[in-house]
């Protein structure tokens, strides 16, 4: 147990879903809309390891920033999972708001062009990636604006998480098959989750609403990095990290 109160954050489709933990007591959860609001409901101390790009290049290179391929490399089957972020110039060039499908998609098209420009080799940007710039950009901010939460919010990974928490052996069956919810998949973390310390109980109990199972599950898995964060046993990818124009560090922790 850490001797800080510690979080574990994932993005969700009400915002972001939040596994808590404070010294000595049981965790819980709750869905916040804003990154923002999330941190002033927490202690200035607590640590938090976030499932989201934290730190942004103004050139991407071959597999995102760099600590994507390094993390890539011990997952498996799972290493899809780990999405190449490209150049902060790509991540803010289309904030919205957009008035339908369309224009999203073409949203969406006009930030792989800027991608491909400040990218070498040149490569645009997956749907699945353009789906969450939304979110890097709540976070970008804050962390331009806050340097003193560089220190202490720290992105990781679920499916690196998992891995370290496995014994650094990645896990065998995925999360979700054919965009749907794999019940064997979920059972496989859960069983995992519970040897590290967080009760069946917790783990199986239904996510608050505007939260997923799967992004109830990689919270949980968050919140153990941040407590592993406090008690200085994580690991970075890269080792140290980079950092970023604004000096912001850029790695992922497990």
């Amino acid at each position: 147990m850490s001797s800080h109160v510690c979080a574990g954050v994932d993005g969700c489709k009400a915002g972001w879903v939040v596994v808590r933990r404070a010294p000595g007591e049981a965790p819980e959860v709750r869905v916040v809309a804003d990154f923002a609001a999330l941190l002033d409901a927490l202690p200035d101390t607590a640590i938090v390891a976030v499932d989201m790009p934290i730190g942004l290049p103004d050139r991407a290179g071959a597999g995102g920033r760099g600590p994507e391929a390094l993390v890539r490399r011990h997952l498996g089957q799972r290493q899809s999972s780990v999405f190449s972020i490209p150049s902060r110039r790509a991540v803010h060039a289309e904030p919205g708001p957009f008035s339908g499908v369309e224009d999203w998609y073409a949203a969406h098209r006009r930030a792989s062009a800027v991608a491909r420009e400040t990218s070498d080799p040149p490569r645009g940007v997956s749907i699945q990636a353009f789906g969450i710039f939304s979110k890097i950009r709540e976070i970008d901010a804050l962390m331009i604006a806050r340097p003193e939460l560089r220190m202490r919010v720290i992105e990781s990974h679920p499916e690196a998480a998992f891995w370290r928490l496995n014994d650094s052996e990645a896990m065998s069956l995925p999360k979700k098959v054919k965009g749907g919810v794999n019940a064997p998949g979920m059972e496989e973390r859960r069983g995992l989750l519970s040897r590290h310390g967080l009760s069946r109980a917790f783990l199986e109990a239904a996510p608050p609403r505007g939260a997923a199972s799967d992004d109830y599950l990689d919270a949980c898995a968050m919140l153990l990095v941040a407590e592993r964060h406090a008690r200085g046993e994580t690991v970075p990818f890269p080792d140290p990290p980079l950092a970023d124009a604004y000096g912001i560090p850029v790695a992922i922790w497990t």
